[in-house]
């Protein structure tokens, strides 16, 4: 996500000091992904080191209000305009927490996933229980975007949990296990196998 584009898009809206940034993002991203005001400040600065926006009025209360310059309007619609791309490959710790398991001995991988799906399909039921808790109008909205994009990334990963389950009832344990490799391990990063380029793909 980036915090950078999201404040750029508010202060194109008006004037904001950082507190009344960090309660506009809440407002408009139905409060599902929390920023601390250090956060904010320290985006604003880099900001003005970038020339986007810049230091405006101060009010009685001594809050410094942030405006946005033309560099900044148009890298809010370069953001618009432009689709959001995943990266290649996965940082998400659980399918290489649950790789790794099933290579190592001893470990009952079944069994983690059944507590995982347990897990999952709680948090699954409470953002359906909450799903239309937001505020009436565009709030409302925002918030149903967002828990609505929350709950089906939910729903994906208890399908894949079923069927990381069913491929361990393929194989036993014993196959799975990888000892330590003794070979001496190339510098640089491992050469990409046809399994791995296409491991995206397969069924």
């Amino acid at each position: 996500m980036s915090v950078r584009q999201s404040l750029l898009a508010i202060l194109d809206q008006g004037p904001c000091y950082g507190y009344q940034l960090r309660a506009e993002f809440d407002r408009r991203t139905g409060s599902t992904w929390p920023l601390n005001v250090g956060q904010i400040y320290n985006t604003l600065e880099r900001l003005e080191r970038d020339g986007l926006v810049r230091k405006g009025d101060i009010d009685d209360q001594g809050h410094v209000y942030y405006e946005i310059t033309d560099a900044g309007r148009a890298e809010v619609r370069d953001w618009l305009d432009s689709p959001v791309l995943r990266q290649a490959g996965t940082r998400d710790e659980l399918p290489i927490k649950l790789a790794l398991a099933a290579t190592l001995p001893g470990v009952d991988v079944a069994a983690i996933v059944q507590r995982q799906r347990k897990a999952s399909l709680a948090a699954l039921q409470e953002l359906r229980r909450v799903q239309f808790a937001g505020a009436a109008g565009g709030e409302e909205l925002a918030w149903q975007l967002v828990a609505d994009s929350l709950i089906f990334q939910a729903e994906a990963e208890v399908r894949w949990l079923d069927h990381v389950e069913s491929r361990l009832t393929r194989h036993t344990p014993q196959a799975l296990e990888l000892e330590l490799s003794m070979q001496t391990p190339r510098r640089g990063r491992p050469p990409r196998t046809t399994a791995t380029a296409t491991s995206g793909s397969a069924s």
